[in-house]
């Protein structure tokens, strides 16, 4: 096997980046799969990759990784979206992880990089939302805030180093099987199945398979335009109400209710006193006064026909997608 055309995936232990390492191997493509901690190599059974150790907080981990490297897809990011620190956990992170993987980059000689940004680095003042809507105004999100500014300084340093960069903005995440964690997508498919989301909360979701969005990164690479951005999503969205309804007719002897509609305040007060409880606990509320003040009654609906038209991305529609992993998750729970 040649290594001309060998590829590094960072956070390849994760949703995306460990489907994107058996699209790429599938595809008879050399893969380098970069993980921070090397002891967990269960992501990677039966895989012929090369696993290496790297951290996008340190520099020197991703110049070595980077050696030998054609295209880089910068998988890795710190993605969540609560923090006991917000800013040193995400924003910081996410900022200090895009400076390294652009430096080490044009350090080791690559030539070509897809960054993975988010829908969260969308302007969203008019629908369905575009890439040339440019980024997202609204600054009371810090991992939105760090995907914005991360994109952004992406693109900046590129051009400053001469390597060619294109952005993918993938949806909310899902599939029909999981390697690692559950990601924080696919947790709310878990939660809606266990029946913990009592009250609707008027957020919606734009589902995606995680294997469709692994494609969208391939294509970007071979086909995506140096400079551009692309969203790899559906066009339209599902309430939680909706993506509670299709539990409802796969698995009708879950019994599983529909969120409850409460007034908006009510909805705040609940969301405080969760905030609460995670300042105690230290672990993410199920709900946070940010989330509904930013996400409640928001439509993420998008116009996909540039990634349609320009890399053939053509994703599986979202219902599919969210009974494909509902299935998935029923059968994990009864094994």
């Amino acid at each position: 096997m040649t290594q001309n055309n060998l590829a590094l995936v960072t956070g390849a232990n994760g949703h995306l980046g460990n489907n994107l390492v058996r699209l790429l191997i599938d595809k008879g493509i050399p893969v380098r799969a970069s993980v921070r901690n090397i002891k967990n190599r269960e992501p990677f059974a039966g895989l012929d990759c090369e696993i290496v150790q790297s951290d996008i907080t340190d520099k020197n981990s991703l110049v070595m990784a980077l050696q030998g490297v054609t295209t880089f897809y910068a998988v890795g990011a710190a993605f969540k979206l609560w923090a006991k620190d917000p800013k040193t956990e995400i924003y910081d992170v996410n900022l200090r992880g895009t400076q390294n993987i652009i430096e080490a980059a044009a350090e080791a000689g690559v030539k070509r990089i897809v960054y993975v940004s988010s829908i969260a680095a969308l302007n969203y003042a008019q629908l369905p939302t575009k890439e040339s809507f440019g980024q997202n105004p609204d600054r009371r999100d810090t991992y939105y805030n760090s995907k914005n500014d991360g994109e952004k300084l992406a693109f900046e340093l590129a051009k400053k180093y001469s390597i060619e960069l294109v952005a993918v903005l993938p949806s909310a995440m899902i599939g029909s099987e999981s390697y690692g964690n559950l990601s924080v997508s696919y947790n709310i498919i878990d939660l809606i199945l266990k029946k913990k989301i009592p009250v609707e909360t008027g957020i919606t979701l734009n589902w995606i398979d995680v294997k469709d969005v692994a494609e969208g990164c391939y294509l970007a690479a071979t086909k995506g335009k140096n400079g551009e951005r692309y969203i790899l999503a559906n066009e339209k969205c599902l309430s939680i109400k909706d993506t509670t309804k299709i539990a409802q007719n796969l698995f009708p002897e879950l019994k599983i209710k529909l969120p409850m509609v409460v007034p908006k305040p009510l909805l705040f007060i609940i969301a405080w006193f969760m905030e609460l409880g995670s300042k105690i606990s230290g672990k993410a509320p199920l709900l946070s006064v940010k989330d509904i003040a930013m996400f409640s009654g928001l439509q993420q609906d998008f116009d996909i026909s540039k990634a349609r038209n320009e890399l053939g991305f053509n994703p599986k529609k979202a219902d599919i997608a969210v009974k494909e992993a509902m299935i998935y998750l029923y059968n994990k729970s009864l094994s």
